[in-house]
């Protein structure tokens, strides 16, 4: 049923490529600590940087345990499930790192994403993920479901807000500049994109 790939290329990437919705998943090395699962979207914010290796633009958002998972230990998982066509599910492990406005990198990476204004959104960093497990399954119980499009809410909420005004949201939200589990976050200031 499942099956291992040795790079992301082929019918695997194209099938990818072609999802509006992934999932990330990440953990503090701690026992006791919090795991991380959130839903990706917004056509434009993926992009299969080589054959093992992957990136995606972090939004605003209520918490950055992502962030903080990653700063400690990397690990992470990517999920595309296909609620239309043909049953499929792929994952991808391996480790990842926030790659944060101020890093020499982001510019470069910025530019992998032309279709996203990274004035729009409040744009935290990039992500990018390099593979060491490639794997898909079936998904036979994954349900249909239809794609209408993406929400503008997200784009029109944050769109108006610029570095300084970000910053001062992110400071007051509890689970920004430190995780749940107390882990270091966003690290704040927000720094300009350059």
């Amino acid at each position: 049923m499942g099956k291992n790939y040795a790079r992301i290329d082929g019918r695997l990437r194209t099938f990818i490529e072609a999802q509006p919705l992934f999932f990330t998943a990440s953990a503090p090395l701690s026992g006791d600590g919090t795991v991380n699962l959130s839903p990706k979207g917004l056509k434009g914010s993926f992009a299969i940087l080589d054959e093992l290796t992957v990136a995606y633009l972090d939004f605003v958002g209520s918490t950055a345990e992502t962030i903080a998972h990653l700063r400690e230990n990397g690990r992470i998982t990517l999920m595309w499930c296909a609620f239309q066509g043909p049953p499929n599910i792929v994952r991808v492990h391996g480790r990842g790192e926030p790659v944060f406005r101020d890093d020499p990198r982001f510019p470069e990476l910025l530019a992998h994403f032309p279709d996203i204004d990274p004035t729009d959104h409040g744009l935290r960093a990039v992500i990018v993920v390099r593979a060491e497990l490639i794997r898909d399954s079936c998904g036979y119980a994954v349900p249909y479901m239809s794609y209408d499009g993406d929400r503008d809410l997200h784009g029109r909420r944050f769109a108006r807000e610029d570095d300084a005004s970000l910053s001062e949201y992110f400071a007051k939200k509890e689970h920004i500049a430190t995780s749940m589990d107390g882990l270091p976050g966003l690290p704040l200031p927000l720094r300009p994109i350059s």
